[in-house]
């Protein structure tokens, strides 16, 4: 049972990572976007984007072995959270009281669904 429970945390930290990393394709989105009158820093951006979701498919694909399809997408949701503190450590956006209340009901409902044991295939233990 132990080992199970550090089985399933590991596997939500995993599933957050790919998350994470596909949250970098919205920063280089938006340097693309910023550097649009220099044609080489906007297309090293634009293929960036491009290189971050290919690597983001590869390892989603992974990730919905390891979950029901419907778990990985609840988590995929704290997209939210991560782009939240990437716009405010990248571009100095202001955080406003109602972009902390949105999170924390995202946090929470991604906490409830992952605290649900049944959701977790039993292909984490391999």
């Amino acid at each position: 049972m132990k080992n199970e429970m550090k089985n399933k945390i590991r596997n939500i930290i995993l599933l957050q990572g790919v998350v994470v990393v596909y949250t970098f394709s919205g920063i280089m989105s938006k340097k693309a976007s910023e550097n649009g009158d220099n044609p080489v820093k906007f297309l090293f951006f634009f293929a960036m984007e491009f290189v971050i979701l290919a690597l983001y498919a590869l390892l989603w694909q992974q990730m919905i072995k390891r979950f029901e399809l419907s778990v990985a997408y609840a988590n995929r949701s704290m997209a939210i959270l991560w782009s939240m503190l990437w716009a405010v450590i990248f571009f100095g956006d202001h955080i406003t009281g109602k972009n902390i209340l949105g999170v924390l009901l995202v946090l929470i409902g991604t906490i409830i669904i992952n605290t649900d044991t049944k959701d977790l295939k039993e292909a984490a233990d391999d």
